[in-house]
C-alpha cells in the first residue's frame, strides 16, 4: 500500500472519531438548544477559525474560487441529512437509527463508480457488507425489529444525502486546498442555519457557549482531516472506515452516559474493525502483486 493513500486511511479514522466526539457534544446541546442555532454556532468558529488562519487570500480565493456551486449543493446535502437524521431521532431507537443511517458507506462505495470512476475491487465489496453486518449485529437490529415508517425513511434519507455529499468531496478536493473547502462550506451553513436564529434563539449559558465552541473546533479539525484524507485515497476504499465511529459512539456512551455495551456490541466491533483491516490488507497485497 502507498504511503499516501494509508495516510489517508489514518486522516479519515481520525476525522470519524472527532465526528464521534462531535456528536456526543451535540446530543448533549440539544437536548435543550435548538439544532439550528448549535450548527450556526459551530460554523461560525469553523469560519472564524479558517479566516484567522488563512486570512486575506482565503477570504478572497474562496470568494472566487470554482468550487462554488458544487460545494453550495454538499453544504444543502449535508443540512438535509442533519434536518432528517434529527428528525428522525425523534421516534427511533438508537439502534434503529445508527444502524439506518450506516448505509451511507454503501452508497458510497455504488456512487463511486459511475460518479467517479473509482475501480471497486471485491475486497472493498467485501469489506462494506462486513462492517455493516457488524453494525448490524451491534445494535441488535434482528432483536428490535423494524417497520416502514416516516422516521425509518427519513433515516435512510439522512444516509443517503450523506452520501452523495461523500462523493461531491472526493470531486472538490481535489480542485481546492482544504481550507478554502471548510470556509466555504461553513459559510453557506452558517447562512443557511442563520435564517431561522431570530425565530428559534435560545439565551445560552456561558458553559454551553464555551461548549458549542469547542463543539466547532472538534468540527473543524475533523473535517480538515476528512479532506486531506480524501485528497489521498478513493472513496470506496475509505466507505468501511466510516464503520468505526460506531465503535466510539458506543465507548463514549459508556464514559459519558454510562451505557454498559452487550455482548452483540463486542462481536459487531470485531466485525467493524476486521473489515478495516480487510481493505488494508488487500490493497496491500494487491500493491506488492502489481509491482511483482
Amino acid at each position: 500500500m502507498q504511503t499516501r493513500t494509508l495516510i489517508g486511511i489514518l486522516l479519515t479514522s481520525f476525522s470519524f472519531f472527532l465526528f464521534s466526539l462531535q456528536d456526543a457534544s451535540v446530543k448533549w446541546l440539544v437536548a435543550a438548544l435548538p439544532v439550528c442555532q448549535v450548527l450556526f454556532i459551530r460554523s461560525l468558529t469553523i469560519v472564524a477559525i479558517c479566516a484567522a488562519i488563512g486570512r486575506g487570500p482565503a477570504l478572497r480565493r474562496a470568494s472566487c474560487s470554482p468550487i462554488l456551486r458544487p460545494m453550495l449543493l454538499r453544504t444543502l446535502l449535508l443540512l438535509a441529512a442533519w434536518l432528517s437524521y434529527y428528525t428522525a431521532a425523534r421516534d427511533l431507537g438508537l439502534a434503529q437509527l445508527t444502524t439506518l443511517y450506516y448505509a451511507a458507506p454503501i452508497v458510497v462505495t455504488v456512487l463511486a463508480m459511475p460518479v467517479l470512476g473509482e475501480t471497486v475491487p471485491p475486497s472493498r465489496w467485501i469489506a462494506v457488507l462486513t462492517g455493516f453486518v457488524g453494525v448490524l449485529i451491534a445494535c441488535d437490529v434482528f432483536g428490535q425489529g423494524f417497520s416502514l415508517s416516516l422516521p425509518v425513511y427519513l433515516a435512510l434519507q439522512a444516509a443517503f444525502f450523506w452520501g452523495i455529499a461523500t462523493i461531491l468531496l472526493r470531486k472538490t478536493a481535489l480542485e481546492e486546498s482544504t481550507l478554502v473547502q471548510m470556509l466555504i462550506s461553513s459559510t453557506f451553513l452558517m447562512l443557511f442555519t442563520g435564517i431561522a436564529l431570530p425565530f428559534l434563539w435560545t439565551p445560552l449559558g456561558l458553559a454551553e457557549l464555551a461548549l458549542i465552541v469547542g463543539t466547532g473546533v472538534l468540527a473543524g479539525a475533523g473535517q480538515f482531516a476528512l479532506f486531506e484524507g480524501m485528497r489521498r485515497a478513493e472513496v470506496s476504499l475509505l466507505a468501511p472506515f466510516e464503520y468505526s465511529s460506531l465503535i466510539w459512539g458506543f465507548l463514549l456512551g459508556f464514559l459519558i452516559w454510562h451505557e454498559v455495551p452487550s455482548a452483540n456490541v463486542f462481536v459487531g466491533a470485531v466485525l467493524i474493525i476486521g473489515a478495516g483491516v480487510l481493505v488494508i490488507g488487500a490493497e496491500r497485497f494487491g500493491r506488492r502483486a502489481v509491482q511483482s
